[in-house]
């Protein structure tokens, strides 16, 4: 909808007259003098809580006035107003008030005239809220830390960004099938609970990503969304949560009680220690690009269509196909994505960021969240969807995070969409086949993949997020069998499992959707293959636990598993530079077409073996590879991989139809 044209009244320093004139606010937000006069740079918006007082200050520019409500409870609707209090205009269009006492547990909103409107709004830094996140809650965040807070750690310190084995997954798909065996369905706990098996004493849940070696899980939005009704916890609901609501909250369906704000936030904080007593760090999956409902959103309240870009004729621009887009530009915008990072790796110790649709956003906004949250974490990795969408930037001489101007963010990583249609066919046109299915014009592409330069976008392997599926689209199997009419379920196997032997031995950071180790499938209720699951029933997008018990499933997850082990026993595979790319790694050529294979030399980036070689075969026959000299150890077969010799071979080898085969250099 449009946003309404209206009289405001701006008084910039040293005028002597206010400015009184009809305008679009957000066509005046983006000007030098706006920001120069409006821009606010102190580290205290929101509550800040002591047991003595609370002081609240708010960034509210073009309001007229500002009164703070004090409630009793944090669910909306309840005649609960305990205290009003006007709040005092300040510096930089900020609102400030204090009340003395201990607040912790009270809610509050901020009740905004602007532009002859009253505004109630959730404060934009909320730490916590009531249920739905319509009331923010004070909060004495130290009460909420579990026991050893202060000494838990990123369990991967050190690692860089290609050391890394990302496994994405929604925290409700973990546990919502009753085969998983964790009480805690589809909430925070579940990801704490260790000991759960299926029927017959299979690993499930934590003990499952345990065992298969992930360093880091990728958990899909866990801040407060909006498209789940928290005060309907007892009926089916689901969602991916890509709908923003507020940014600095912890989902509250997630917890075991949304509507006591400081629930939500101990209870993540619980999960974060607990992944990390198990070795897997945590990676957020952040959605700043738009939110649920902009006319609605709180800054967009306060301020009103300051957070969101808007098209000449006053719409919202909506390059996100979501409603709206966020104006990432604008300096208290910017300064708000920065400062929400850096707390949620602050305050909730949070390893890794994956930005959604980040190619809304400017790159000098990701450059400073990267630059900021390293200063104090630098372990923590940062990549997202660096597509390319069109959107209405407020500013001239602004670049967007995409992938063609990936070097202009060195610090942020992107989703290859290259290797991945490559791998099993284009994401749109779901018959075409992939080179592991049988296409015959992918070798090439899938050569530079290996090689980290995917495409004419990466120049880099540390910036490359190699996978196959994710919670995007078809899952690995089902893409593979939508496009393979009349083939085997053994040979789609072969060619899921071909899949990930090429992106877990490429250059680049490997990537996996939860599940894809246990032959994932999505099936709608008429039994097609279903593309987007966002709001589906658990009984499409849970991990169905269960297929375990079957000796298919369990080889192929073992498979992975082995494929996990031989990546981080070899730094080979783990290059995080070009150069060394270059000079160590050797496509081999006369081979027949479409098969490819790869020298890797020993001894760079610390490889403690003399030197690997890749095989790929997407062919349905067998093919032979002349080896280097010497012996050669098998460690992955069509039927196996890890880290041991399956078998010892020299000379030559042959490589059995739609298969993998690694190995690795005898010592002499």
């Amino acid at each position: 909808m449009p946003i309404e044209t209206k009289r405001y009244m701006i008084l910039f320093e040293g005028n002597e007259y206010p400015i009184i004139m009809p305008i679009i606010m957000p066509n005046i937000y983006s000007t030098e003098k706006f920001e120069k006069e409006f821009t606010y740079s102190g580290s205290d918006l929101g509550a800040t809580y002591t047991p003595e007082k609370t002081t609240f200050r708010v960034w509210a520019p073009t309001a007229d006035a500002v009164t703070l409500n004090l409630y009793g409870s944090g669910t909306p609707g309840t005649d609960d107003l305990v205290e009003q209090l006007p709040m005092t205009a300040y510096v930089n269009g900020t609102w400030i008030a204090e009340k003395e006492g201990d607040l912790n547990g009270t809610y509050y909103t901020y009740l905004v005239s602007v532009g002859g409107n009253e505004n109630e709004a959730c404060d934009p830094y909320a730490r916590t809220t009531g249920v739905n996140g319509k009331r923010a809650m004070i909060l004495d965040l130290a009460s909420t830390d579990p026991d050893g807070w202060e000494n838990d750690t990123n369990p991967n310190a050190g690692m860089t960004y290609n050391d890394a084995v990302i496994y994405e997954l929604h925290v409700r798909d973990l546990s919502s099938d009753e085969s998983s065996g964790i009480q805690n369905t589809g909430k925070f706990l579940g990801l704490t609970e260790t000991g759960t098996t299926t029927a017959s004493g299979i690993p499930t849940g934590l003990d499952h990503m345990k065992d298969l070696g992930i360093t880091h899980v990728h958990l899909l939005p866990v801040y407060d969304y909006a498209s789940v009704d928290e005060t309907q916890s007892d009926k089916p609901q689901f969602n991916w949560g890509y709908d923003p609501e507020n940014y600095n909250v912890p989902e509250g369906s997630y917890s075991t009680d949304p509507y006591n704000g400081a629930v939500r936030v101990a209870e993540m904080k619980q999960m974060v220690k607990a992944l990390h007593d198990n070795q897997i760090s945590v990676i957020m999956d952040v959605v700043y690009n738009h939110v649920y409902n902009a006319s609605d959103f709180c800054v967009n309240q306060i301020v009103p269509g300051y957070f969101s870009r808007v098209n000449e004729d006053g719409t919202y621009s909506n390059g996100s196909d979501c409603g709206n887009d966020t104006a990432s530009e604008r300096s208290m915008v910017r300064k708000y994505i920065v400062d929400s990072v850096k707390y949620w790796a602050d305050e909730y110790h949070i390893d890794g960021f994956r930005f959604d649709l980040v190619g809304l956003i400017d790159t000098e906004t990701i450059n400073e969240v990267v630059t900021e949250v390293h200063k104090t974490h630098p372990d923590v990795i940062f990549y997202g969807e660096g597509w390319t969408m069109d959107t209405a930037v407020t500013k001239d001489g602004y670049k967007m995070t995409t992938q063609p101007n990936s070097t202009d963010v060195p610090g942020f990583a992107f989703f290859s969409d290259t290797l991945r249609d490559a791998l099993k066919g284009h994401v749109f046109y779901t018959t075409r086949k992939g080179y592991v299915s049988g296409a015959a014009d992918l070798a090439d592409t899938i050569k530079g993949c290996f090689l980290g330069q995917a495409g004419d976008w990466c120049t880099t392997p540390a910036q490359s997020i190699n996978y196959a599926s994710c919670h995007d689209n078809m899952t690995l199997l089902d893409r593979i069998t939508r496009s393979t009419p009349g083939v085997s379920e053994e040979d789609r196997i072969r060619m899921n499992n071909l899949s990930a032997a090429i992106y877990m031995t490429a250059q680049g950071i490997p990537f996996l959707q939860a599940g894809e180790e246990m032959l994932r499938t999505k099936i709608d209720a008429s039994g097609g293959f279903l593309e987007n699951s966002y709001n589906s029933p658990d009984s499409v997008n849970s991990i169905k636990w269960d297929t375990l018990e079957d000796e298919t499933y369990q080889n192929v997850y073992n498979y992975y598993k082995g494929l996990i082990a031989f990546r981080k026993a070899h730094a080979a595979l783990r290059l995080t530079n070009a150069d060394d790319v270059n000079a160590n790694i050797t496509s081999v050529d006369g081979l027949d077409e479409n098969v490819l294979a790869f020298r890797i030399n020993g001894g760079v980036n610390g490889e403690t073996s003399d030197g690997i070689f890749v095989i790929f075969n997407p062919n349905s026959t067998e093919t032979s590879v002349t080896l280097p000299d010497g012996a050669w150890d098998v460690c992955v077969n069509a039927d196996h991989a890890g880290t041991e010799a399956l078998t010892t071979v020299s000379g030559s080898v042959s490589v059995e139809p739609i298969s993998a085969m690694v190995l690795v250099k005898k010592e002499s």
